[in-house]
C-alpha cells in the first residue's frame, strides 16, 4: 500500500512547526508527519529526509507546505525534484501546487498528437516547449526559495554594517560581563567565522568549528544581532 508523509521543518526556535503540521493534515489527514528541527538548508545536513528518501517506493507521495521546506537551493531542489519524480514518488508543494508532480507528469504526457504530415515538425516543437516551460516553472519555484535565503544574508549583512556606521560595537559591549569566558571566546569565534557577520562559512561549519550545539549556537547568534540593535 502507497504511503503519504508529511514533511515539516523548521531552521530557528522561533519558527513554529504546528503550522506546517496543520497545513498538511488539512488535505492529507493520514500522512506520517516527519519533523526536522533547526537544520542547515543543504538537504545532506538533514537527518530526518534522508531517512525519508531511503524508504520512500514508488508511489509513495511526499507533502511539503512549500518548496523552501523541500530544498532553498535551486540546483540541489531541482536535482534532487527529478530523482525522485523518475523513481515515481509523487511531489505535492501545498502553496505551489503548479509544480506538483503530477502537473509535472501532466505536462510531460499530454503531447499534442501528431498528424502525419509535414505539420507533424512544428507540433514536435509545440511538445518540447511545453515540456520545457514545465520545467523552467518548477526551477523558478526553487530559485524564489534560494533567493529568499540570500536576501536574508544581505539584510543582516546590511544590518550590521549600519550598526557600525552608527558606531554601535559588534559583540560585547564595555562593561558588560557574559556567564563565562568560554562563552564571550566563542561569539568572538561567531562574529570572527560567520558569514552572516565578519566571516565566510555558514552556520552548519560554524557550529563544527566552535564545536557548539544547534540550540546554543543559535542563542550565540540571536544575542549578537541584538546587541547590534542596541537592545
Amino acid at each position: 500500500m502507497n504511503k503519504i508523509y508529511g514533511y515539516c521543518r523548521i531552521s530557528t526556535s522561533k519558527q513554529s512547526i504546528e503550522r506546517q503540521h496543520r497545513n498538511i493534515l488539512a488535505s492529507y489527514p493520514t500522512a506520517v508527519i516527519i519533523d526536522e528541527v533547526y537544520t542547515g538548508t543543504k538537504i545532506y545536513e538533514r537527518k530526518e529526509f534522508n531517512k525519508l528518501l531511503k524508504q520512500v517506493t514508488k508511489g509513495d507521495t511526499i507533502v511539503f507546505d512549500s518548496v523552501s521546506r523541500m530544498s532553498r537551493d535551486a540546483e540541489e531542489g531541482f536535482k534532487l525534484y527529478e530523482k525522485l519524480f523518475n523513481k515515481g514518488i509523487e511531489l505535492v508543494f501545498l502553496k505551489e501546487q503548479h509544480i506538483n508532480t503530477a502537473t509535472y507528469k501532466k505536462a510531460l504526457t499530454n503531447n499534442i498528437k501528431l498528424t502525419g504530415t509535414a505539420v507533424d515538425s512544428i507540433l514536435k516543437g509545440v511538445n518540447e516547449y511545453l515540456m520545457e516551460l514545465a520545467k523552467e516553472q518548477i526551477i523558478i519555484a526553487f530559485n524564489q526559495s534560494e533567493k529568499e535565503v540570500k536576501d536574508l544574508h544581505q539584510r543582516t549583512k546590511e544590518g550590521i554594517e549600519t550598526a557600525r556606521l552608527n558606531g554601535k560595537q559588534i559583540g560585547q559591549k564595555q562593561g558588560v560581563k557574559l556567564t563565562t569566558k568560554k562563552s564571550i571566546n566563542t561569539k568572538q569565534d561567531i562574529i570572527k567565522y560567520s558569514k552572516d557577520f565578519q566571516g565566510t562559512l555558514k552556520d552548519i561549519e560554524v557550529m563544527k568549528l566552535v564545536g557548539l550545539a544547534r540550540n546554543t549556537y543559535y542563542k550565540y547568534k540571536r544575542e549578537l544581532v541584538q546587541e547590534l540593535e542596541g537592545k
